[in-house]
């Protein structure tokens, strides 16, 4: 396989859009910075269309990243150190990283064609759990993922790729209100199972349950809202320890995930 190209010039047209793309204040996020070999092999596999793919000359590329490329028609240049220490400064320069094209939004319809359990995430905000309970969700059988008051304006945000591993763009994650995802629980049908530490059923009764469940979960500090407790069918808790507060909502994600695994997979 041929070497990549190196980018020596500061006036290339690609150091302009790695930079554009490396901006915070972006009002309309239409580009995505996919970081590092693993989240771009995931963006690859689930079709996201890439302007480029770029590494240190300083770094060899894996041959999965660059067959991946290669697979799929993507072009593949290298970043003299020159050009990398102008476009990242002081930031933490990735060995490996790409410009994406960012997919359509995806809307509450979406979810509708799908039969595995969804995972319903209302009032949680820190973008690292997010993205672990998407990595979690893809792991073990997630039909799709729907985030209320997450404080997220798109899942192509920089962070988010980086915590789910890039997986953010292998399910359908929707931004919806609060008022929209009720609208759609209520429509749909589906029974919602309420994460709380005083509910009456455990995990374990997950596992009787052949019915697609929405898995809701609220943040650590205040729990879901009221509004979807009053719809829910049944709260569940996890035992644990009681001299320990609370579990973290990634963990808690993951063992009803774990628990549902059996149903959701063969999905």
């Amino acid at each position: 396989m041929t070497s990549p190209d190196l980018i020596t010039e500061r006036s290339d047209p690609a150091v302009q859009r790695i930079i554009d793309v490396t901006k915070h204040s972006r009002s309309v996020v239409k580009t995505a910075l996919i970081e590092d070999v693993e989240p771009l092999l995931q963006a690859i596999r689930a079709g996201l269309e890439f302007t480029e793919v770029y590494g240190l000359e300083t770094t060899s590329l894996p041959e999965e990243l660059l067959a991946a490329c290669a697979e799929r028609g993507i072009g593949v240049r290298l970043l003299a150190t020159t050009i990398a220490n102008q476009v990242f400064k002081t930031e933490k320069k990735p060995k490996a990283f790409g410009i994406a094209k960012v997919p359509r939004p995806r809307k509450l319809a979406d979810l509708n064609g799908t039969t595995g359990d969804l995972i319903l995430l209302d009032g949680v905000k820190i973008v690292g759990n997010i993205g672990a309970i998407v990595r979690t969700s893809f792991a073990l059988g997630a039909a799709g993922i729907v985030l209320v008051d997450s404080d997220l304006t798109t899942i192509a945000d920089r962070r988010l790729i980086r915590a789910s591993r890039g997986y953010v763009f292998s399910l359908p994650i929707v931004l919806a209100s609060r008022e929209e995802a009720l609208a759609h629980i209520r429509e749909s049908g589906a029974r919602l199972v309420l994460f709380d530490t005083g509910g009456a059923l455990t995990v374990a009764d997950l596992g009787t349950a052949e019915e697609r469940l929405v898995l809701a979960f609220g943040s650590e500090k205040t729990g879901a809202s009221g509004e979807f407790a009053g719809i829910s069918a049944d709260a569940v808790s996890i035992p644990m320890n009681p001299l320990a507060e609370s579990l973290n909502v990634s963990v808690s994600a993951g063992i009803a995930l774990h628990a549902r695994a059996h149903r959701n997979l063969p999905r």
